[in-house]
């Protein structure tokens, strides 16, 4: 009976095994670079949804490490070397200007992009099969020849469509890759016969004047090339398109949720979720230029009926039976 009471003794003073284990337990370092949080809260949930799919809970095993240039991109490079410096396990960058801008600061630590269009014309990897540095993820695939596809989608939802303004963001993406999409668009846009006019914008302050310009060239339709500064300004953007009263095209789901009439792309949350299987990689040992840059495999037409109908528009059942999303 002594020894029952000793050996009870001596379990109350030890502490509990899971307090023992989560002492022992390795937390991950985890930076988040991107430029909005207002933005893209949606998209760090998904990131986060997807670290819990993999049993990851966040201050259990996993800390984030924030760092926002909220609209001011000048401060990438301090807010990327903050993270270098607080030596997290690995940096997630959204997008194509905080991926370049956090390669730029470590040559060592694993990145991770979400939210890059064209990766190896940005210089972040030699190839999407082999990144062949510190740095891999998950491309948007938003290629020339996406838009040229948005286009046609545009004018067989609306086609009365006659002259279509391209708004897009001067060096949000490589020089070639700037005129691959200028020249993509052309060609469709001749396929399709309508007229293109190129609009460029490099920041909110733009918007106004760009509509004006689209007024005066009597541009009866919009194609919105994307870019971060346009994402994050979207709902800015889809309020002066509802103004000015045309049907535009986007690239992404965000769009058209804020109010815009169509979008054909990939389903952005989802790569945001699938980036946590690279964070869980690197943390078990994976390198990142062994690691291949995957590509979107599913792409979303999804139209607002709400939209539609304010601009006075009937969608073709054709294209509505086409759509993956329709919001009504």
């Amino acid at each position: 009976m002594r020894a029952i009471w000793i050996i009870l003794l001596l379990a109350a003073t030890l502490p509990p095994l899971t307090a023992e284990a989560q002492q022992g337990t390795k937390v991950a370092r985890i930076g988040w670079l991107a430029d909005n949080p207002t933005a893209t809260g949606h998209l760090r949930e998904a990131f986060l949804q997807g670290m819990r799919d993999l049993d990851y809970v966040e201050g259990r095993n996993f800390v984030m490490e924030h760092r926002y240039a909220e609209g001011t991109f000048e401060r990438l490079p301090a807010l990327a070397v903050e993270l270098g410096a607080l030596k997290v396990d690995v940096i997630v960058s959204v997008g194509t200007r905080s991926a370049v801008t956090a390669k730029q600061a470590t040559k060592t630590l694993p990145i991770v992009f979400v939210g890059v269009g064209d990766p190896v014309s940005s210089g972040l990897v030699t190839s999407l099969a082999r990144p062949g540095s510190n740095v891999t993820g998950l491309s948007l695939f938003i290629t020339p020849q996406l838009q040229g596809k948005r286009l046609e989608l545009l004018k067989q939802a609306v086609p009365s469509v006659s002259r279509v303004a391209l708004l897009w963001q001067p060096g949000a993406v490589s020089e070639s890759t700037e005129k691959d999409i200028l020249k993509e668009s052309e060609v469709a846009a001749r396929a399709l016969g309508v007229k293109l006019q190129s609009v460029e914008v490099r920041g909110p302050a733009d918007f106004d004047t760009a509509f004006r310009r689209m007024s005066g060239a009597r541009a009866n339709a919009l194609t919105v090339y994307g870019s971060a500064m346009l994402f994050d300004e979207r709902r800015q953007l889809v309020d002066l398109v509802a103004k000015n009263r045309i049907p535009a095209a986007y690239g992404l789901r965000e769009y058209v949720e804020a109010g815009g009439l169509m979008s054909y792309g990939p389903h952005s949350p989802d790569l945001y979720r699938r980036a946590a299987t690279y964070v869980d990689k690197i943390l078990k040992g994976a390198k990142p230029a062994e690691l291949p840059v995957e590509q979107p495999t599913k792409f979303e037409l999804v139209i607002n009926l709400k939209t539609a109908k304010a601009l006075g528009l009937t969608i073709p059942q054709s294209v509505l039976l086409r759509a993956d999303q329709v919001i009504e």
